[in-house]
């Protein structure tokens, strides 16, 4: 038997730990754990999608990258929940914000993730599905904010598969309901730990505003997520 359970990770049996963090972008991955990591070994470097186990704090945490879109975390997220034995993954992300009181910078807890995506559709189910985080990790998540003099946003977030949009409504339509941001991976994260039966949670540190003109450049946003990155470590 291949030691190697999948096309799209190199990494062998037992060299991915129970607690996964997960940012889109492979750099940012890499970034956090050279950064926030003791002794971080690069297990996986597929399709230069990075992966890192190391500790902190005495406890072992990987951080690997997710990609963009459902469709990547999707297969990434399934694979860590049921070829390697990850327990929780906690998505860690930048994301638009759609409501005139979250502000660039502003850490969001998403409770609840909104999708136009049809990701669902796999689950043969006779209604809608909501889906939502682990309430365990979004509590402590919380409470280490709080301790941490740091400010979130709890609530609903948009996961979209689309990010240039014909309808230039949708916002709209979206803000109209209360949503706080939006965002490309929670809801797929969300359902594939509710049908594994693990825990998931996804933070968000807003680097655009979608009715501002204030954004984060490309460098800010893989290097300059710090509060948020304290808050997932103690998770």
């Amino acid at each position: 038997m291949s030691m190697t359970p999948t096309a799209h990770n190199g990494a062998k049996q037992g060299e991915i730990a129970k607690t996964v963090l997960m940012p889109g972008d492979p750099l940012r991955a890499k970034y956090i754990a050279e950064t926030y990591l003791e002794n971080p070994v690069l297990v996986t470097s597929v399709r230069n999608m990075f992966g890192y186990t190391g500790t902190y704090k005495g406890r072992e945490i990987s951080v690997m990258g997710g990609g963009m879109g459902m469709p990547s975390v999707g297969i990434y997220t399934y694979e860590l929940f049921h070829f390697y034995g990850v327990e929780q993954i906690i998505r860690i992300g930048s994301a638009g914000a759609l409501q005139d009181g979250v502000k660039l910078m502003d850490v969001v807890i998403g409770m609840g993730a909104c999708t136009d995506s049809n990701y669902a559709y796999q689950y043969g189910l006779p209604g809608t599905f909501a889906p939502i985080a682990d309430y365990g990790l979004l509590a402590k998540a919380v409470d280490t904010a709080n301790a941490q003099g740091t400010h979130v946003v709890v609530g609903n977030i948009l996961s979209s598969d689309i990010f240039y949009n014909a309808d230039t409504t949708v916002n709209d339509k979206w803000r109209s309901m209360g949503v706080l941001a939006v965002e490309m991976e929670a809801a797929a994260l969300y359902m594939n730990a509710a049908a594994a039966g693990k825990k998931a949670l996804c933070m968000l540190t807003i680097s655009d505003l979608i009715y501002g003109e204030e954004k984060l450049s490309a460098e800010e946003r893989q290097l300059g997520f710090g509060k948020m990155m304290e808050i997932a470590l103690e998770l």
